[in-house]
C-alpha cells in the first residue's frame, strides 16, 4: 500500500510517499527565507510560494520513490486538512483533490496533530527504527501553534486532557527572540544562546499556571513579563528590538526565558504523569528539536521508571508529509476515506 501525501499546513510545502510506517520519499520546500525579513509567516506570501512550488515537490517525491506511473503504483492520496494556516491548507487540499480525480484514487484527510503524535513511530524506507506500539501513551505536542496533552489510547484514538489557553510554547519562544532582536525563527537562536550561557536561570521569570490543578498551559503572562523586563531594563545593552545578540546579557536572558518555558513544560508533564499514571511519553512538534528540552524530559521519565519517544528523525519535528502519511496508512486500514470530495475543506482550527 503506497500513499501520496501532501502537507501545506503553514510555511513548508511537503510531499511524501509512504508505505505503512515506511517513508519512501519526503520532499520539503521551506519558505523560511521568504518570511524571515518580515519576522514571521505572511499568509499571502505563503500561499503563493506553495502554489509555485507544489508541482515541483510532487515530481521530486515521485522520482525519489521511483514511482513512474502513479495511477498504478499509488493506492491512495492523503492530505492535511487542519489545523494550520487557511490559505496554505487550501493549496494542498486543492492539489490532493486534483490528483485523486486524475488517478481515480480514494482520498484520506488527516489531522496535522495526529502526525506529530505518530512521528515517534515513523520508519525509514528500510523499516528502521523498529519500535512497537505499547498503548496507552501520554503525548505532549509542543510547537509554534500548539501545546497540549493527549492520551494516545489506541490507533487513531485520542483524548485531549490539557491545552494552552493562549500562546503556544513555540510561539512564546519565537516572540521572546523577536523582542531581543534575534530574528525569525527565534527558537533555534535562543537554544544556541542559552547553551552558551550554560542553560542557567539568572532572572527567574514566571512559571504560569503551575498552581492550577488542571493540565492547561498559558504563556502570554510569561511573554508579557519578559517584555516589561526588557522595557524597564536600565542598561543600554538590553532593550526590545535592539541588536544585542553578542552581549553576555542576552545569553542570560535567552537562557532564563527558555528555562521558564521548559520548567513549566516539565512540571506540567510530571503532573500529567501523576494524574494519568501513564509513564510512556511521546513528545512531538518543533520545540522538541531543542536538545535541552529532550534532556529534561529524559530525566523526568527516568524518575518515574518510564520511557519517552521523540520523532525518529530530525526532519519529523517540523511540518512534513511523511508523518501525515503514516497516519493515513492506519486510516486506510480502517476504511476512513473522504466520502465526498466537494465537502472536503480546510479546517484551520481543527482539533483532535
Amino acid at each position: 500500500m503506497q500513499i501520496l501525501v501532501f502537507d501545506t499546513s503553514c510555511d513548508e510545502t511537503s510531499v511524501a510517499v509512504t508505505s505503512g510506517r515506511k517513508v519512501l520519499s519526503n520532499v520539503i520546500y521551506s519558505q523560511v527565507l521568504l518570511h524571515k525579513k518580515w519576522g514571521g509567516v505572511v499568509p499571502s506570501i505563503a500561499k503563493r510560494a506553495h502554489e509555485e512550488r507544489i508541482d515541483f515537490v510532487v515530481e521530486e517525491a515521485l522520482r525519489k520513490s521511483k514511482i513512474k506511473d502513479p495511477s498504478s503504483q499509488i493506492n491512495y492520496i492523503a492530505v492535511t486538512q487542519g489545523p494550520g494556516l487557511a490559505v496554505a491548507l487550501e493549496v494542498g487540499i486543492k492539489k490532493a483533490k486534483e490528483l485523486s480525480e486524475k488517478y481515480q484514487k480514494k482520498l484520506i484527510a488527516v489531522n496535522h496533530l495526529e502526525g506529530h503524535i505518530y512521528s515517534a513511530f515513523v520508519q525509514n524506507s528500510k523499516g528502521n527504527p523498529q519500535r512497537d506500539f505499547k498503548f496507552p501513551y501520554l503525548a505532549l505536542i509542543v510547537s509554534g501553534g500548539h501545546t497540549e496533552f493527549v492520551i494516545f489510547k489506541d490507533h487513531l484514538s485520542y483524548e485531549i486532557i490539557g491545552s494552552t489557553l493562549d500562546d503556544a510554547s513555540g510561539e512564546a519562544l519565537d516572540k521572546a527572540a523577536k523582542l531581543l532582536g534575534l530574528g525569525y525563527p527565534g527558537g533555534p537562536v535562543l537554544e544556541r544562546l542559552a547553551h552558551d550561557a550554560g542553560n542557567i536561570d539568572s532572572h527567574n521569570f514566571p512559571r504560569p499556571m503551575l498552581r492550577s490543578k488542571d493540565l492547561n498551559f498559558s504563556f502570554s503572562g510569561l511573554k508579557t513579563s519578559f517584555y516589561y523586563f526588557l522595557k524597564n531594563a536600565k542598561t543600554s545593552e538590553v532593550g526590545p528590538g535592539q541588536n544585542i545578540a553578542k552581549t553576555s546579557e542576552v545569553k542570560l536572558l535567552a537562557s532564563s526565558f527558555q528555562e521558564a518555558v521548559f520548567d513549566t513544560l516539565i512540571k506540567k508533564t510530571e503532573m500529567a504523569i501523576k494524574q494519568t499514571s501513564i509513564n510512556r511519553l511521546i513528545i512531538g512538534g518543533g520545540v522538541i528539536a531543542n536538545m535541552r528540552l529532550r534532556k529534561l524530559m529524559r530525566g523526568l521519565v527516568k524518575k518515574y521508571q518510564g520511557e519517552v519517544f521523540f520523532p525518529t528523525y530530525k526532519y519529523l519535528t517540523g511540518d512534513n508529509a511523511a508523518m501525515i502519511g503514516v497516519v493515513a496508512g492506519y486510516k486506510a486500514e480502517k476504511k476512513q476515506f473522504v466520502k465526498n470530495f466537494d465537502e472536503l475543506d480546510r479546517i484551520p482550527r481543527m482539533s483532535l
